[in-house]
């Protein structure tokens, strides 16, 4: 009995030990837009790397953020560093979580960054997100696309004026100027990913 026990536990640390870890190589995916095109990390050839957020409609941390992500979007893509919104909810355990909600909430909140629909969740677990937001910066490299921030965006959810340590956009910026992140890891702090 000790011994299937065991071999319980260790099957559900291998199950949910999942997700990647700053100095990861993230896979590339190709998920629905809003827009209903398929976008992935190769369409972006110019790019330097990537802010991928996973982040939804309906959770109030989430929608706490929006504009701060389109401020994201706004000041680093420029500079070679877009935003990727992906929604990670089954629109099946979450209501106003499908795409033609995303669409909606697009529009009326003027996101100009893909919000791609994880259909059937199978990339945010690749990740590792636990919940909306969760950030992972991701810097291309000749080896792939190289995990640097994992984490909260700022220190502040729900307060923009509150705001201490941003994470996010200091993590860009030390890329930028060839610096390692001085903070490469935070707790997210948001609501859990709804699945069936």
């Amino acid at each position: 009995m000790k011994t299937i026990l065991i071999l319980f536990s260790s099957l559900f640390l291998f199950t949910h030990n999942h997700g990647y870890k700053v100095g990861d190589i993230a896979t590339d995916f190709s998920l629905v837009n809003i827009d209903n095109e398929v976008v992935s990390l190769a369409n972006y050839t110019d790019a330097k790397g990537f802010i991928v957020i996973f982040t939804c409609n309906t959770c109030p941390y989430s929608v706490a953020y929006e504009d701060r992500i389109v401020a994201l979007e706004k000041k680093f893509a420029p500079k070679g560093y877009p935003v990727i919104a992906i929604n990670p909810n089954d629109p099946a355990a979450k209501s106003g979580e499908s795409l033609s909600d995303m669409k909606t909430r697009a529009a009326e909140k003027g996101f100009t960054f893909p919000y791609l629909q994880d259909k059937g969740q199978h990339i945010y677990p690749k990740y590792g997100a636990t919940k909306t937001p969760h950030v992972f910066i991701l810097q291309k490299q000749e080896i792939g696309n190289v995990v640097q921030y994992i984490g909260a965006i700022e220190d502040s959810s729900r307060n923009p004026d509150a705001v201490k340590e941003y994470y996010v956009a200091d993590a860009v910026e030390a890329l930028l100027n060839g610096n390692t992140p001085k903070v490469t890891s935070t707790k997210a702090i948001g609501c859990s990913i709804k699945t069936l």
